[in-house]
C-alpha cells in the first residue's frame, strides 16, 4: 500500500506592501547612519558656538584694536583729469602695507576724504585717506577667535560661500533629524515611548516660549 507524503505548504511571497516597509527601514537607516557622520563637524561647530553665541559675555575682552598711518599716491587719490580715484590700486596698497584682510564692505568717496572699510568675521579695518595730501590712518579691530566663529555661525561678513554651507547645513540637519523621526516608526517596542518624547519635548519648548520669552 503506498504511503501519501505529506509536503509542507509553502509560505507565501511577501507583499509589495511589506517589501516597500523594509526597503524604506533599509534606506533611512542608511541616510540617517551616513549623514549624521557627515554632518557631524557641522552638528559640532553649530552646537559650540551657540553657546559662545549665547553667553558672549564671557569672551568680552578679547578685542584688539590696531592704529596705523601711512601714505598713498597723489596720483591715486585725486587724479588729474579723472572724476574717480584709482580704487583697485588704493585697496591693494592697503591691504599689502597693513597686511588687511576682509572683502571691501564700503568705498565712499567725498571731496575731501575717501573712506574704506574692510569686513571679514570678527574683523574690520576703517581707513580715512586724506585727498589733498594723500595720508591716511587706520583703525583696525581684531576681536578674537570666539567673536570669529562666533560671525561665522550667523553668516555676518562671510562671503556668500559661506552662506551656501550653512543652507547646505540646515539641509543635512533636517535630514538627520527626519531620517531618524522615521526610523523610530519601524522599531516597534520603542515607537509609543519614543513619539512620547518627542511629543514632550516639543511641548516642553512652546511652554519656555510662552512662559519665560517677552
Amino acid at each position: 500500500m503506498p504511503t501519501s507524503i505529506q509536503t509542507q505548504p509553502s509560505k507565501p511571497a511577501p507583499g509589495l506592501r511589506v517589501h516597500l516597509r523594509r526597503k524604506t527601514a533599509v534606506v533611512a537607516r542608511w541616510l540617517h547612519i551616513y549623514l549624521s557622520m557627515g554632518s557631524f563637524a557641522i552638528v559640532l561647530f553649530f552646537a559650540v558656538t551657540g553657546l559662545t553665541l549665547n553667553h558672549a559675555d564671557w569672551f568680552s575682552n578679547q578685542e584688539k584694536t590696531i592704529h596705523s598711518t601711512g601714505q598713498m599716491p597723489q596720483e591715486w587719490v585725486r587724479p588729474s583729469g579723472k572724476t574717480e580715484p584709482a580704487k583697485l590700486e588704493i585697496v591693494e596698497r592697503l591691504r599689502s602695507a597693513n597686511k588687511l584682510h576682509g572683502t571691501v564692505s564700503d568705498f565712499r568717496i567725498d571731496d575731501d576724504q575717501l573712506s574704506v572699510s574692510f569686513k571679514a568675521p570678527g574683523y574690520s579695518a576703517d581707513v580715512a585717506i586724506d585727498r589733498s595730501t594723500g595720508h591716511y590712518d587706520l583703525i583696525e579691530v581684531r576681536n578674537g577667535f570666539v567673536a570669529v566663529i562666533n560671525d561665522l555661525h550667523k553668516g555676518r561678513d562671510a562671503g556668500k560661500t559661506w552662506i551656501w554651507l550653512i543652507d547646505l547645513s540646515a539641509i543635512l540637519l533636517t535630514l538627520v533629524s527626519l531620517t531618524g523621526l522615521l526610523l523610530l516608526f519601524f522599531v516597534y517596542k520603542r515607537r509609543t515611548s519614543g513619539l512620547i518624547l518627542a511629543a514632550v519635548g516639543t511641548l516642553l519648548c512652546y511652554l519656555v516660549y510662552l512662559r519665560f520669552v517677552p
